[in-house]
């Protein structure tokens, strides 16, 4: 008797939505738990070589916590391409000037880094905190 491994095919798989309310959460717990969804871990069949993870909406993401010092200490870096041309932002800053981009930061972070990164991160819609839940319904349909 052989058992053969089950491989899902790419027309079986489908995409939930799941909207996610990140006031009072932890950055990095948050972070940890969507990373998980869009990639599909949480699904009875998860293949690792393929996209079969779901679609995430996250609200409230401007009221998102951090323990510690973390506010003043978190330095986030980006490089201009120029000679002296990196730049540094607090993590309180940028929750200030784009509340969306910490937790899109955190959450690439901690897919993998291979073709279906790009494609998955897609699948993250983190909602300005002008939006409110009925138009995060509008939006999807």
């Amino acid at each position: 008797m052989t058992t053969k491994t089950y491989s899902p095919k790419p027309a079986e798989l489908t995409h939930e939505w799941f909207v996610v309310d990140a006031a009072g959460a932890t950055l990095g717990r948050l972070s940890t738990i969507i990373a998980a969804t869009i990639m599909g871990k949480h699904k009875v069949r998860y293949s690792a070589h393929l996209d079969c993870g779901d679609n995430v909406v996250v609200i409230n993401a401007a009221q998102i916590s951090v323990t510690g010092s973390k506010l003043t200490d978190k330095k986030y870096y980006h490089h201009s391409g120029y000679p002296g041309g990196i730049k540094e932002t607090t993590l309180e800053a940028l929750l200030e000037k784009h509340p969306t981009r910490a937790l899109e930061h955190a959450v690439a972070g901690m897919v993998p880094k291979n073709r279906l990164h790009d494609e998955r991160m897609k699948r993250l819609k983190v909602m300005p905190p002008r939006n409110t839940l009925m138009q995060v319904k509008i939006l999807n349909h």
